[in-house]
């Protein structure tokens, strides 16, 4: 088709009452059903009903990964000195407190978002909302399904009251006794594999927030340091943003932030 044929087609009226199509209407690919005829070829299988909360993730799920733009930012941080000083702090004498690696990122994550408000944010139709308390969610695998409890005002916590916190709150999630003001909302999502060992991944952005960070593990790798080669332990995170209200530009600065943050923990202190 070519202009005059446009032009042709609209002096004609056959475009007329044409469906406009919206993010309302716009066509979606509807989920598997047990009687799709494909199913007719797939191996013998058992059918595990979706609990309520399976369904809950599914449906927001596809929505963000639909809806939202993601921008993707991969970065590797070397973490020697932060388990270094975690040794050194879980190792006083006296303490009865035991802080993880993941206590410090969410910390870290809660003192760049307050360094770099733009990423603390949210968009909507109307405007960016730019939020004025660092409310940091964590992923947490429950029976059936995925949940993220939140450490409200992580940037005026303290490195021990998050680890407390955290810890309570996993604990709340895994029994089911989580409120909802306790899941709900939350300014920017961390959620961590490193444990399984996955070296890297991208996760799906929680709504409404405007951004996750996904960690990977620890792991000791070969790099090059003032020209000479050297072992250091190294980790990969993965910074999705929503690229509605996020630049590119503004990520980047956020991942140099936090990079830095992270690789001199004393910042942490401060």
């Amino acid at each position: 088709m070519i202009r005059r044929d446009i032009e042709a087609a609209l002096a004609s009226g056959n475009s007329k009452g044409a469906p406009v199509v919206t993010a309302a209407n716009a066509p979606t690919t509807p989920a598997l059903t047990a009687d799709d005829p494909v199913m007719a070829y797939m191996p013998e299988y058992e059918a595990m009903p979706n609990s309520s909360i399976r369904k809950i993730i599914a449906t927001r799920l596809t929505g963000a990964a639909r809806d939202i733009p993601h921008f993707n930012v991969n970065f590797d941080v070397q973490i020697d000195e932060l388990l270094r000083v975690r040794k050194q702090l879980n190792s006083r004498d006296g303490a009865d407190y035991k802080i993880s690696v993941n206590d410090f990122i969410i910390k870290a994550v809660a003192l760049t978002l307050k360094l770099q408000p733009d990423c603390n944010v949210t968009y909507t139709d109307e405007a960016i909302l730019k939020f004025k308390r660092q409310d940091v969610a964590m992923a947490v695998a429950i029976d059936g399904g995925l949940i993220t409890p939140i450490i409200h005002d992580a940037g005026n916590k303290g490195l021990r009251a998050i680890s407390e916190t955290a810890k309570e709150l996993a604990q709340k999630a895994r029994l089911g006794k989580l409120m909802p003001e306790e899941f709900q909302g939350g300014t920017f999502t961390v959620s961590n594999l490193g444990m399984f060992g996955v070296k890297s991944f991208n996760s799906i952005i929680n709504p409404p927030q405007g951004g996750i960070l996904s960690v990977g593990a620890g792991e000791q790798r070969a790099v090059v340091k003032d020209g000479a080669l050297t072992i250091a332990t190294m980790m990969t995170l993965t910074l999705a943003v929503d690229h509605r209200c996020i630049d590119g530009a503004t990520a980047a600065t956020f991942t140099k932030e936090l990079k830095g943050i992270l690789e001199a923990p004393s910042l942490l202190m401060l």
